[in-house]
Order: structure tokens, then sequence, then C-alpha cells
């Protein structure tokens, strides 16, 4: 009964409504879940006499944490798309299998790296830019963060799929109850407790643990209309495969923000030092918290396209990308100029240090300018794997981190020092996102048709 009364609302509901009612859970979910990170930051940027060496120190450790997540994203956003497509096809056991197989892939991703990051955890971090005065902190945070990887993986992987078949709120709920733990449980390890970096670290693992459970409680619940079934948490080649060709893209977005910021960690510690790697620490921190709404959005929104794809629906299709695109690319633009006129106000979130601050203040306007367009990409990418166009959604995602940022934030330091690496990330923002546009109006009429969507297995 409740899958009918869904697969109704996908089809024929009011799509306005439909849209901001899936989105604005997924929108909160978004927010707190960045949030559980960056709470952290903020209050580990307050903690006296060592708030910019312990900055800098998570701030080192942040891309060991990005791409834990990055395999949740491959598995989450690969997987739930294509469950929602099947889905739309009147197939659910072939969906269940999708979850199944999913599941799988999140146990096998939590023991590879839990092992890697453990036995290389110091090496990596020099390399990621930490010093000898921040490394302890470094370690610290990310040795106890560690221990949550099974956490992580299950509460930002599997719960995509509830979000695919139209329990947004359910999936809402997951992250709420987590992130609400974790800003009472931060002060209390960290300042009460007298834990510092430690118990920011022990009450992140905590609060996703919660989360963790809350997913797989649903999961395997009567709620649900697709279910972890334990037939189906076993290797099937064909299935693996699909979720691996539309995961890649989503992988290689957030590996490569790993990636970039070990670029400009090492980059700004070569060139201006601790506190410079504490200002990227904010000013990304920062971009998060903004990009987190237009995540949530299209996380929301996502589910709609594809079941609507998979139904031939085009014309109900074309409706919501056109409206995605217009409510992202506001939402950006808009933000971006408060952060652009307002730089101070969002530093001292952070931190007291005045010298940081005043840091943040200068290099913020630059380093966010390619955000005013940047949010139409941020529409775009989505709704191509939404269509399951694994290889366009991949060229996107690898034109910006891969082919643009990472050389250009290693080259433009060489000849305006620092202040290069901070220029490089609005140039790729701007180039990526006009290639994206390109993209997406050479190849949307192709995408939607029958013979296309006969491709998608």
């Amino acid at each position: 009964m409740a899958q009918a009364v869904n697969e109704e609302k996908f089809i024929n509901g009011n799509l306005n409504k439909l849209m901001f009612s899936m989105a604005i859970p997924t929108i909160v979910a978004q927010v707190i879940n960045i949030l559980y990170n960056i709470v952290d930051r903020i209050y580990i940027g307050h903690i006296p006499g060592a708030s910019v060496d312990a900055l800098t120190g998570v701030g080192v450790a942040l891309p060991v944490i990005v791409f834990i997540s990055a395999f949740s994203a491959f598995v989450g956003q690969g997987g739930a798309p294509l469950s929602s497509i099947w889905l739309g096809k009147g197939d659910k056991e072939h969906a269940e299998k999708i979850l199944g197989n999913g599941t799988f892939l999140l146990i096998v991703f939590t023991i590879i790296l839990m092992f890697v990051f453990y036995v290389w955890q110091k090496p990596l971090l020099y390399a990621f830019g930490a010093s000898d005065t921040t490394i302890p902190y470094a370690s610290t945070y990310l040795s106890w963060y560690l221990a949550g990887t099974i956490s992580v993986e299950i509460a930002l992987g599997l719960n995509t799929y509830i979000i695919a078949q139209g329990n947004s709120g359910v999936a809402m709920v997951s992250v709420l109850a987590g992130a609400i733990f974790n800003i009472i449980l931060d002060p209390l390890f960290i300042f009460v407790f007298g834990m510092g970096v430690k118990g920011a670290a022990i009450a992140t693992v905590i609060s996703q643990t919660l989360s963790a459970i809350w997913v797989l409680y649903f999961l395997t619940g009567k709620r649900a209309l697709l279910k972890i079934k334990l037939r189906y948490i076993v290797l099937d080649f064909g299935i693996i495969k699909s979720i691996f060709l539309l995961g890649i893209s989503p992988f290689v977005m957030r590996a490569t923000e790993s990636l970039i910021s070990i670029v400009m960690n090492s980059g700004l510690q070569k060139y201006g030092g601790d506190i410079y790697v504490a200002a990227l620490t904010v000013m990304q921190s920062v971009m998060q918290l903004f990009s987190a709404p237009i995540g949530g959005f299209t996380q929301g929104v996502q589910p709609l396209v594809s079941y609507n794809y998979g139904a031939q629906n085009f014309t109900r299709v074309r409706q919501a990308y056109k409206k995605m695109i217009l409510v992202c690319g506001s939402f950006s633009f808009i933000t971006t100029i408060v952060v652009i006129v307002f730089p101070q106000v969002f530093a001292g979130i952070f931190t007291d240090d005045t010298t940081l601050i005043e840091l943040v203040a200068r290099k913020m306007p630059l380093f966010m300018c390619g955000m005013l367009l940047f949010g139409v990409q941020m529409a775009i990418q989505p709704v191509f794997l939404a269509l399951g166009q694994a290889k366009i959604s991949l060229i996107i995602a690898m034109l910006r981190k891969v082919i643009l940022l990472t050389p250009l934030a290693i080259i433009f330091p060489i000849y305006f020092d620092a202040d290069g690496v901070f220029f490089a990330e609005p140039v790729s923002d701007f180039i990526s996102a006009i290639t994206a546009i390109i993209l997406f109006r050479l190849n949307i009429n192709k995408i939607l048709s029958k013979e296309k969507l006969e491709q998608i297995k």
C-alpha cells in the first residue's frame, strides 16, 4: 500500500510541493551531516591556548575523513538512483538486490580503510600538511575517528536508499538524531572532561553510531519498501558493476575533495605556514556549510527524476530538472554574495584568534567567488546521475578537481605564493560550471529518449 502511494505521488503529485516536501528533509539532513565535522571545528577552534594548532591539526586530518566518506557516496549515490529506476520499472526485487550488494560493499570498504589508515597514519598526515606542532592533534583526532568507520559508512551510504524510496523524512531523522547528540557531547567531552580533540572525535563516533543504528533499524523493518535482506548481501558482479559505473562519479567528486585538501594544505604549509592551513580549514568549512543545502536539495529530488525517467515520463523529468537548476543556481549566487560581503563574521564562528580572523577576512572573498556560478553545476551533475549517465557525470567531476583544481593549486603558488592556492579555487569553479552547462545542453535531449533508457540495465 505504501509503495502504491509513493508511486502515485511520484507520477501525479504537484511537482513544486513534491520537490520541496522531498527536498526539505534531505536539505536538513545534509546540513546536519556537515555539522558533524564543522561543529567539531567550531569547538576545537575555541580551545584555550591551542585553538590555531588544534584547528590546523583537524584540518590536516580532514582529507582522510572526506576520503572515507567518498566510499559511502560510491555505494549510496551509485546504487540508490539505480534502485529508484528499477522501482520505476516495477521490479522491486532487483532494487532490493542493489541495496544488498551496496551493504556488502560498505562492509568490505570499512575493513580496507581501517587497515590502511591505521598502518600508515602518521606518514600520510605529514604528507597532507601536518607539522611537528600540529601532528599530535591530527593523529589523535584521526585515530579515534577511524574507530567509527563502519558507522560512518552505514549512516551515510545507506541513508540514500531510504531517500530513494520516498522516505526523506526518515532519512532526516537518522542524521538529526546523531547531530543533536554530537552538538551536546562535543563541549562535554572537549571542555568539561578536558579531552580536547580526542573528545571531539569520540563524540562524533558515538553520534554516527546512533545514526547508523537508526538506518539499519528502518531498512530491516516493516515500514521500508526496500529492505536489507541477508540473501541479497552477496557478491553479484552484474549489480556491483552497475553500482560502480554510476557510483564512480560521486566517488571521484568526494575523493578528489580529499586530494584537493592535501594539495592545498601542502602548498599553504610551504608558502604560508600553519596559520594559512588553519585559514583554509575555516574557508572550506564555510563553503561546505553553504554547499550542503544544494546537495540536500538535489539528493531529495533525484528519486523523483530517476523514477519518472524509469517510467518514461520525460515531460515530468524536464519540469523537475529545470526547477532544480533554477533553485540551486539562485541559492548559490545569493549565499556567496553574503559570504563575500561579511567574511569576518563567518571567520569569527570558528576562532577567537584575531590574526586568523583577519587572514580569513582578506582571503575568503577570492576563495569563494567561484560559487557565484558553481551552484548550476551542482544541480546539473546530479541530474546526469539521476538519469543513469555515469560517463558524463564522471567527466564533469574529473574536470573541476583533477584536471583543473589540482594542477592549478600546484602551479599558481609558484607565481603568487600562498594567494595562488586560494586563486585556483574560483578559476576551476567558473571553467567547470560553464563546461557542465555546455555538456548539459548538448546531451539532455538525446538522453530523454526511449532508446537511451533501454541501455540502462
